[in-house]
C-alpha cells in the first residue's frame, strides 16, 4: 500500500515542470523499487512456507507472475503510445499510472491479508525496524541465512552462496536499471527515422520477457531424463545454473549491442537481454526463497538494492 502511495506521488512529480519536485520524484521512485522488488516477493514465499506449498509450486507461481507481469506491461506499452498519440503529451501515460495506483491500493487494502514473515516479526525496533536492519546486517556480513536461530529453525553458515547471490543481484539488476535509462537514446542513435515509436518497442521488450519467463517455466517443469546411477541436480542446483546461464546470455546481449551500429541488431540483443530478465526474476525468487529466512527476506534483499537503486 506503501508503494502505491509513493509510486503515485513519483508519477505526479513527472507532470510538474520544476527541476526541485523532479528530483523529487526521483527519490519517491527510488523508495517505490526498493519496495517493489522485495516486499511482495517477500509476501509470497512467506505465504507459500505458511500454506506448506511445494517448491514445484511456488516455482509455477514466480514463474507465471513474471508471465503475466509481461503481458500487463505489454498492453501498457500500447496503450500509452496511443495516449501520447492522442494528447501530444509525454505526461499523460503517467497520469494515467497514477490512477492505476490508486485502484490497485484499493484492491491490496480490501483483499489481502498482512503477512509479517513469522511471529517473531514484532517488537523489531519500531517503525524504522532498527533491530531487524542490524540483524540483516549480520545475515550480509557472514552470509549466514539465518542467525541466532531466528524464527526457531537455524540453519548452517553457507557463506559461498549467500555472497554470490548478492553479487549476482546487484551486478544483474545494477545493468537493468542502466538498461531503463540508456535504451532510449541508444535505439534513436542509430535509427534511421526521426522519430521511434517507443511505446510498440517497449511492448516488444515486454513480450520478450514473456518469453524469458515461458522458457523458464519450460525448463523446470521438464527435467532432462537421467540414466541408472546418474546423480540428479537439486532444484537448488538447477536454479543456480539456470542463473548462471542467464547471466552469461544477458551480459552476451548487451555485448553484441554496444559493439554494433545497426538499429536492428541493437533492438534484437536488447530483446534477448529482457528474455533474460523475464527468467531472471523466478530464478532468484526461487534462490532467495531458499537461501533466506522469511523474518529477513524483505530486509537483505532491500540492503542489496538500496546500492543501485536508479532513485
Amino acid at each position: 500500500m506503501v508503494f502505491c502511495v509513493t509510486y503515485a506521488i513519483a508519477c505526479m512529480c513527472i507532470t510538474v515542470p520544476s527541476l526541485p519536485i523532479l528530483f523529487f520524484g526521483r527519490v519517491m521512485g527510488g523508495l517505490s523499487t526498493s519496495i517493489l522488488y522485495s516486499v511482495f516477493e517477500s509476501w509470497l514465499v512467506s505465504s507459500s512456507n505458511h500454506l506448506a506449498l511445494p517448491q514445484s509450486a511456488l516455482s509455477n507461481i514466480l514463474g507465471r507472475a513474471t508471465l503475466v507481469n509481461g503481458i500487463v506491461a505489454a498492453i501498457a506499452g500500447v496503450v500509452s503510445n496511443n495516449l501520447v498519440s492522442n494528447t501530444f503529451t509525454f505526461r499523460s501515460p503517467f497520469v494515467a499510472s497514477g490512477v492505476l495506483l490508486v485502484l490497485a491500493w484499493i484492491a491490496i487494502n480490501r483483499t489481502w491479508h498482512e503477512n509479517r514473515g513469522g511471529a517473531s516479526a514484532g517488537g523489531d525496533g519500531g517503525i524504522f525496524q532498527l533491530r531487524r536492519l542490524s540483524q540483516a546486517w549480520v545475515i550480509v556480513k557472514s552470509g549466514k541465512p539465518n542467525p541466532l536461530g531466528v524464527d526457531n529453525s537455524p540453519s548452517p553458515p553457507v557463506d559461498p552462496l549467500l555472497l554470490v547471490l548478492g553479487l549476482t543481484q546487484t551486478c544483474f539488476e545494477g545493468s537493468m536499471y542502466l538498461f531503463v535509462f540508456v535504451w532510449v537514446p541508444t535505439l534513436q542513435e542509430a535509427a534511421q527515422t526521426a522519430t521511434l515509436p517507443l511505446g510498440i518497442i517497449f511492448s516488444a521488450f515486454m513480450l520478450s520477457m514473456m518469453i524469458g519467463s515461458l522458457l523458464y517455466t519450460a525448463v523446470v517443469s521438464n527435467p532432462p531424463p537421467t540414466y541408472p546411477g546418474q546423480q540428479v541436480d537439486s532444484p537448488l542446483t538447477v536454479h543456480a545454473k539456470l542463473s548462471s546461464l542467464v547471466c552469461a546470455t544477458s551480459a552476451l546481449a548487451l555485448a553484441a549491442a554496444v559493439n554494433s551500429r545497426s538499429e536492428h541488431v541493437r533492438f534484437g540483443a536488447f530483446c534477448v537481454f529482457e528474455a533474460c530478465v523475464g527468467m531472471y526474476y523466478p530464478v532468484q525468487g526461487m534462490l532467495r526463497g531458499t537461501l533466506i529466512s522469511d523474518g529477513h527476506r524483505a530486509t537483505v534483499k532491500s540492503f542489496r538494492l538500496d546500492s543501485i537503486s536508479p532513485g
